[in-house]
């Protein structure tokens, strides 16, 4: 195969893994009204089929990143995406069979976001590895592009399956996860490196002492990343419940809706990601900017109660996103060595699973106290993170005594 195909075809096989693994939340946004009503729970209890899965993926995350440096990349991604489509089995059979199937649906969510803790983030590691320089960023921007194509066609998805049975997006999953699976083992070769021998205590403890160096902007990379989908999947629960209880609109004609805004972050993902190659300076800018902007729009929906008008507004708030995270992904992946690139990874992809695993409850009790004041906390949520990105965020690699010296990060490889 000429090795241009060769490449093209690793890049797709790579990019399903954070198509899948968005699939597991997005998909199930149109058909939590529908569950709510079969399965006699309440509004809260019906967002925890969304906060269980991102919490339980965030919690095994950085377990995942660990044992993706010490041994292989693919050694973890493959059995997470076999236990990903296990437990949409588990999750469909319960709906399809028991009478009460609530508990069993939450169980097989837990082990669905087990397995999507070695999914995501230990791909965009191993993105790191594979890749070099501008193409590197161009391929994160491309897994980011990805991630939101899988956010644009999951709810017209979700919405389709819900035509069927209100349950049949969850035996879809090991569907996807399989198409991934054959791509992923078929079309990515790994290249080897030595194990990284050091036990778990003295790997955590070296990560702890390096985020007392570098820890200011890190934060500010993972709370910003944090923000882009706390504030997505809430308001994505928001428009989802207001669709249906205020407007009327169900089934293929909300999936549609729910992806304009999803359209808009994928498209400019993908132009952003393009376009930054390995500048700093300009990472820094499109992320302030971009939050600037999410802060702007959520701001203004306030005065917008209207479809058109709204999701016009709304517009700007997924361009925003889609100016930030393609940025978060270059800067944190390009810092870190392969070494600790997957812990690093990891610890991000965590702190983006409990920004959407808090989105729909929290909008869910927000929406209860005033639809105002929901959108002014997002607006001032955005704001904070685009300050405190603009502060901590450095635009270029300190020098030290003079002349660029390796970050600790990079020391990290020596040890």
């Amino acid at each position: 195969m000429p090795k241009k195909i060769a490449k093209g075809w690793t890049i797709l096989a790579m990019g399903s893994v954070p198509t899948i693994l968005v699939l597991g939340n997005s998909m199930l946004i149109p058909v939590l009204p529908q569950m709510k009503a079969e399965t006699g729970v309440t509004s809260f209890q019906t967002s925890l089929v969304i906060t269980l899965f991102s919490v339980s993926a965030a919690l095994f995350i950085p377990i995942s990143g660990y044992l993706s440096d010490r041994f292989t990349r693919k050694a973890v991604i493959v059995p997470s995406l076999i236990a990903y489509g296990l437990g949409g089995l588990l999750a469909g059979f319960a709906a399809a069979w028991f009478s009460a199937p609530y508990f069993w649906i939450l169980a097989g969510r837990i082990l669905q976001g087990i397995g999507a803790a070695g999914t995501s983030p230990v791909a965009m590691a191993l993105a790191g590895d594979l890749f070099k320089g501008g193409e590197q960023s161009k391929v994160l921007g491309l897994m980011e592009a990805a991630n939101g194509f899988g956010k644009v066609i999951s709810p017209i998805l979700g919405s389709l399956f819900a035509l069927f049975v209100w349950y049949a997006s969850f035996f879809a999953f090991p569907i996807f996860c399989l198409v991934s699976l054959l791509l992923f083992l078929v079309f990515v070769k790994e290249r080897k490196r030595g194990k990284n021998a050091q036990s778990f205590g003295r790997y955590a403890k070296g990560l702890l002492s390096s985020f007392k160096t570098e820890g200011r902007w890190l934060f500010a990379a993972f709370l910003a990343g944090s923000v882009c989908l706390f504030t997505l999947f809430g308001i994505l629960f928001y428009i989802s419940e207001v669709l249906e209880k205020d407007y009327q609109i169900e089934g293929i004609r909300k999936g549609l809706i729910l992806a304009i805004p999803l359209l808009f972050m994928t498209s400019t993902s993908y132009i952003t990601g393009s376009k930054i190659g390995k500048k700093r300076t300009r990472m820094k800018a499109s992320i302030v900017f971009g939050l600037f902007l999410m802060a702007a729009s959520f701001t203004a929906l306030i005065f917008f109660q209207r479809l058109v008008p709204f999701f016009s507004v709304l517009a700007v708030s997924s361009i925003g996103t889609g100016l930030v995270l393609p940025c978060i992904n270059s800067l944190i992946t390009g810092s870190v060595p392969s070494a600790r690139r997957g812990i690093v990874t990891a610890l991000y992809g965590s702190v983006r699973f409990l920004g959407a695993a808090f989105g729909p409850p929290v909008y869910s009790s927000l929406m209860e106290w005033s639809r105002s004041g929901m959108f002014l906390v997002t607006g001032g949520l955005s704001l904070f993170a685009a300050l405190l990105s603009l502060l901590l965020i450095h635009g270029k690699r300190r020098a030290r005594s003079g002349r660029e010296k390796a970050t600790l990060f990079e020391k990290w490889q020596l040890s």
